[in-house]
């Protein structure tokens, strides 16, 4: 089907994700932007998706696809943008919460430069702190290194002790625009017919990670990642990832090393490659404590 013209499908990757999903679905459905909703529900078994469709049977714009499994993140993306008919894709977690001109915003930014490939926003916390993944580096290994480490603190004086977060930036000082190596995989806005060139996300990961893979992408083929700082976005704590800290931590592990081969020059080093993949599945041996923990409290 042709794309319409101002039309943004917002795909919504479902995982057993509570009262979020529809918390979300009721906070878009005020936008004053054109809008589609898709659901890409990956086997929820909690009744949330269920509730989305019942309350809005007869609300044409949101729709649900039903994959039959738990596909991972970047999947359930594809399904859903397969049937979008918006000319761009607004890729949203189930536990954001955007104003009514949010969409509106954004799509003025987007649509006035042809150069942006993807958009991303300054996503808050509850308590209306910033996520330091709102605008990041490319988590290469030096970039890590320096992180962990705590080099990254003096990088204002030494550039090359960057860490993967950049500082944060006060409102008022931010630009409207900011070109990043990457932005939070919470919110995603781009071109429908860019994310079809690019193929999507890369199934290969399950879940995290592969936000970070699609910005690097775009960025290949020639266009922008940007953050748009005077746009805020609440991103909650999602129900689903509190329940399954193993599972959650365990993928994210994965992601960060199917990133490493893809895309760090690092990696081309076979010692290197060793002691990456070393150090990732140690750190989450040593982690565990602290993912039973909040196993424990989730329950």
């Amino acid at each position: 089907m042709t794309a319409a013209r101002a039309l943004t499908t917002v795909v919504i990757v479902a995982a057993d994700s509570g009262a979020d999903l529809a918390r979300g679905v009721q906070a878009l459905l005020a936008s004053t932007a054109p809008i589609e909703i898709v659901v890409s529900d990956n086997a929820s078994r909690d009744g949330s998706v269920d509730d989305v469709q019942a309350r809005w049977r007869d609300e044409p714009c949101v729709r649900i696809v039903r994959n039959g499994a738990n596909l991972g993140f970047g999947a359930g993306c594809n399904r859903a943008a397969a049937i979008a008919q918006g000319d761009a894709l607004l890729l949203l977690n189930p536990d954001c919460l955007i104003d009514p001109d949010t969409i509106a915003r954004l799509r003025a930014l987007l649509d006035a430069d042809a150069t942006l490939g993807l958009l991303g926003a300054r996503i808050v916390d509850d308590a209306g702190k910033v996520e330091p993944a709102s605008r990041r580096r490319d988590p290469t290994l030096r970039h890590a290194l320096c992180a962990m480490s705590g080099l990254a603190r003096w990088e204002a004086r030494f550039p090359a002790l960057a860490g993967t977060n950049l500082a944060p930036r006060e409102t008022a000082d931010a630009p409207v625009l900011e070109d990043v190596d990457a932005v939070s995989g919470a919110l995603m806005l781009l071109p429908t017919h860019v994310f079809r060139r690019l193929g999507g996300f890369d199934e290969g990961y399950f879940l995290h990670c592969e936000d970070l893979d699609l910005c690097r992408r775009v960025r290949d083929a020639g266009l922008r990642v940007a953050c748009a700082n005077a746009v805020s976005v609440r991103h909650g704590k999602g129900t689903s990832s509190r329940r399954r800290p193993f599972f959650v931590a365990r993928h994210k592990h994965r992601g960060m090393w199917r990133w490493f081969r893809k895309f760090d020059p690092a990696a081309r080093n076979p010692l290197l490659r060793v002691l990456v993949w070393l150090g990732l599945w140690t750190h989450y041996a040593l982690s565990a404590p602290r993912y039973a923990l909040a196993l424990l409290r989730a329950r």
